[in-house]
């Protein structure tokens, strides 16, 4: 991995670092597809002028389209709406858990569908010494319950759904301009979110949106939608679905830093412990075969 590229995984997990506590802190007021959609809505604003400015060719084949579309829903669709539904009932510690899964099941699919990303004994050990570092640092918070149990299901799935999306894309869209697949899929997405918060949730006008639901979304839609999504795909034709994922086991560590100076949430010695296995994880994982 070169420099420039190992620079932008770095920034790009900081980015995505940041999510959850936005997350969790918008669906308190709003709605969680609602809230969903309008993060799509405010990126889509951005994201589809700026395309067009580019003047970035269009695909031409119907099967770039088709895979745009169903990615787009798969990842931004059904992964928003079960992810933002499931952290208004589990702790964001235990969602950390759970979406960590989410390079072991691009392990997966990535040896099913994928020539060049086969399973290694160095890379699933990898991933595994990641998991139990994490559940290490959240191990007071494996705690299932009623709707706990739901939520912590509806975030396996969304973890399943980014999984599967990102090796969609890595096996067929790798000739896809980064933008025309980021815009593409907020499209994609909005409209089935859009529909389902009208019918199910209301009309999203008449929700009261609070000062902090504003800024979490607009924070949200710039960053994790346009910034982060955009460099996600830079990133995705230059060093895998895995090691692209992988960010996912280093995201909790700082996640328990944000959350310990904004939401006065305990740091403690096990943070510690997990944080280094985690690491060592991610070295372990990403480290380029001989």
């Amino acid at each position: 991995m070169s420099a420039r590229v190992a620079l932008v995984w770095v920034i790009t997990c900081l980015i995505w670092s940041t999510v959850w506590l936005f997350i969790k802190l918008g669906v308190r007021d709003v709605p969680p597809v609602t809230f969903a959609a309008s993060r799509l809505f405010i990126a889509i604003l951005v994201m589809l002028p700026v395309t067009l400015a580019m003047k970035i060719p269009l695909p031409r084949d119907p099967r770039d389209w088709r895979l745009i579309a169903t990615t787009g829903v798969i990842l931004l669709g059904i992964n928003y709406a079960l992810l933002n539904w499931g952290l208004q009932h589990v702790s964001s510690g235990l969602t950390a858990v759970l979406q960590s899964a989410t390079p072991a099941f691009a392990l997966v699919f990535g040896h099913l569908m994928l020539h060049d990303e086969k399973i290694t004994v160095r890379k699933a050990v990898g991933l595994l010494l990641g998991m139990l570092g994490i559940t290490v640092i959240f191990w007071d918070q494996l705690t299932f319950g009623g709707r706990a149990f739901s939520g912590s299901i509806a975030v396996t799935l969304g973890a399943v759904c980014v999984a599967f999306a990102y090796v969609m894309v890595r096996r067929s869209g790798r000739k896809l301009h980064p933008s025309i697949i980021t815009t593409g899929q907020m499209i994609a997405a909005f409209i089935p979110l859009t529909i389902y918060a009208m019918l199910v949730e209301g009309n999203p006008l008449a929700i009261r949106w609070t000062t902090t639901a504003v800024t979490s979304v607009i924070y949200l839609a710039l960053l994790g939608s346009v910034v982060a999504a955009w460099l996600n795909y830079w990133l995705l034709s230059r060093v895998g679905a895995v090691n692209l994922l992988v960010m996912g086991l280093v995201e909790p560590i700082i996640a328990i830093m944000l959350g310990a100076w904004f939401l006065n949430e305990s740091m403690h010695g096990r943070a510690i412990v997990g944080g280094a296995v985690i690491l060592f994880s991610v070295v372990l994982t990403m480290k380029q075969e001989k």
